[in-house]
Formats: C-alpha cells, sequence, structure tokens
C-alpha cells in the first residue's frame, strides 16, 4: 500500500493489496486478500468483500457495496448505492454458494443498482440508475429497468449507437457524436426491448 493514504475512519485489511495512486475516502471498508488497481477511488463508506478483485482507474461511489465473489475490470464507473449480491439463494444458517460476478472493462452501472450474482456485463455497457441485472449484458449495451433489459447499444463515449446497416450475422452501428463505428452481433441486436 505505498503511496495510498488510508483515513483513520477507514479499515483495511491488512492483507488487501491497494494500487499506487488510489484514493481512499472515509469510512470504506476493505476486507482481507482484495485486491485493488492503481489509481482508483474508494468513495465514503464503500465496501469491498474478501478476495474482491478491482483494477485500475475504476471508480466506485459513495456506498457501493462489493461483495465476495465479484471482479470488476479496469475503467469501470460503479455509482452510488451500487450493490452486488454473492448467494442466489441466501440464507443465515446454511453455508454460502458464492457465485461470480464480472464487470468488464469500461463498464458504467447507474446509482442505486442491484447485480445479482452470476452475471457478467460487458466491456462498456451502460447500466441505467436504479435497475436490477438479473443477467447478462453483452458489450456496449444500454440496458437499464427492473429486470434490466437491453434498450439499445452505446459507444465508449457513452452516446446512444445508430443503427447503419442489418446484416445475416451482425448490426454495424455508429456513434453520432464521436463517429466511432461498431459491429454488434445480431443475437446481441436482438435483445433490444422497445419501452415496456
Amino acid at each position: 500500500m505505498s503511496k495510498v493514504t488510508v483515513p483513520h475512519t477507514s479499515v483495511v485489511d491488512k492483507s488487501a493489496l491497494i494500487g499506487e495512486g488510489t484514493r481512499v475516502w472515509n469510512f470504506v471498508h476493505v476486507r482481507e486478500n482484495a485486491e485493488i488497481g492503481k489509481e482508483c477511488v474508494l468513495a465514503d463508506y464503500v465496501y469491498v468483500g474478501r478476495g474482491v478483485k478491482v483494477g485500475n482507474s475504476v471508480k466506485l461511489e459513495n456506498r457501493a457495496t462489493v461483495y465476495e465473489g465479484v471482479t470488476i475490470e479496469d475503467k469501470v464507473f460503479v455509482g452510488p448505492h451500487v450493490t452486488f449480491t454473492n448467494d442466489f439463494i441466501p440464507r443465515s444458517f446454511t453455508d454460502w454458494k458464492i457465485l461470480q460476478t464480472h464487470v468488464k472493462e469500461g463498464a458504467s452501472i447507474g446509482a442505486g443498482t442491484v447485480i445479482v450474482c452470476g452475471a457478467t456485463i460487458g466491456e462498456y455497457a451502460l447500466i441505467g440508475a436504479g435497475s436490477v441485472v438479473t443477467e447478462n449484458i453483452p458489450l456496449h449495451a444500454l440496458a437499464y429497468g427492473n429486470p434490466a433489459r437491453i434498450r439499445g447499444f452505446v459507444c465508449r463515449c457513452g452516446r446512444k449507437l445508430e443503427t447503419q446497416e442489418k446484416k445475416k450475422d451482425c448490426v454495424l452501428m455508429k456513434c453520432p457524436f464521436c463517429r466511432e463505428h461498431y459491429t454488434i452481433p445480431v443475437d446481441d441486436y436482438k435483445r433490444i426491448r422497445k419501452e415496456e
């Protein structure tokens, strides 16, 4: 934990690893064997469970709760009050069966979202605030609601992509803001749900 300042109000287990340049705010709790990358932000009241893996340049906003079994890759944004679960059938009187959850590089998760264990959130996906994620979300997908459903696809810059051309096995999409082009697998594209 060289060059990392931990306020006296926070608790970081001695076996936890925190990368250089990471900022730990007040009332943070990082459990044993957790690994936090470089240049991250752990805002007030963040909880990081045993063995959780967090990549570089990740922002865990106020009161985010990341339980055991979660892996978060580089450049992920986790909004305030986001909760990751880790047991699909939790009981106080039985042994826990931890299910792995994976958040891929560049994804963003809006405030107050609940991620039900076992899901994978794809690269640069964008999850709307207050959602409940119960299934895998593909790369670049825009998903929101309870349960979260795919409503479109987004660019790395976060803007919604426009459909350019539909092909047999993929859909070509383009960002109207930064002009980047994307190829979305047709099976992912077919999962788009219209407003209900």
